[in-house]
């Protein structure tokens, strides 16, 4: 195994708490219904693909069977979801997001975005805005080898 640069590991350290700290202040300026992180990703996976079953989620999202429902249940409570029977297979359920399902990802998103632009916006200048996204170019590269 290759030895691991101090500097590698002092980045990987500050970019986690980095990470962290943003997502924590972006879930302050929109709360989600005080959505689980495990709720909002099933509804972001579910923008992106409707008509899934549970089971298929589940997987998806690696958690259990019995967890997902859980999760669907909370979901389908707040009205967030809504299920219909697989026309192919009458014991399974396919989900999808409802349009408050869509309307609150979107709103969201939104707030979300306008948040961090405009704290970009007005603590940065155009050259810093520039480096930051020369950074984010290499940064892809640790979700797209």
């Amino acid at each position: 195994m290759e030895e691991i640069a101090d500097s590698a590991a002092k980045t990987a350290r500050d970019l986690r708490v980095f990470v962290s700290r943003v997502r924590r202040r972006a879930k302050e300026v929109y709360d989600t219904f005080e959505l689980t992180p495990g709720q909002v990703s099933v509804l972001s996976r579910l923008d992106q693909k409707s008509d899934v079953s549970a089971s298929d989620l589940a997987a998806a999202e690696r958690v259990r069977p019995q967890s997902m429902a859980s999760i669907l249940a909370a979901l389908h409570e707040r009205g967030l979801i809504q299920r219909r029977p697989d026309p192919g297979d009458g014991r399974r359920q396919l989900v999808s997001l409802s349009q408050r399902g869509r309307e609150t990802l979107h709103d969201g998103r939104q707030t979300r975005d306008e948040w961090l632009a405009n704290a970009l916006n007005d603590r940065y200048t155009e050259a810093e805005r520039d480096t930051i996204n020369d950074a984010l170019v290499l940064l892809r590269r640790l979700t797209h080898p």
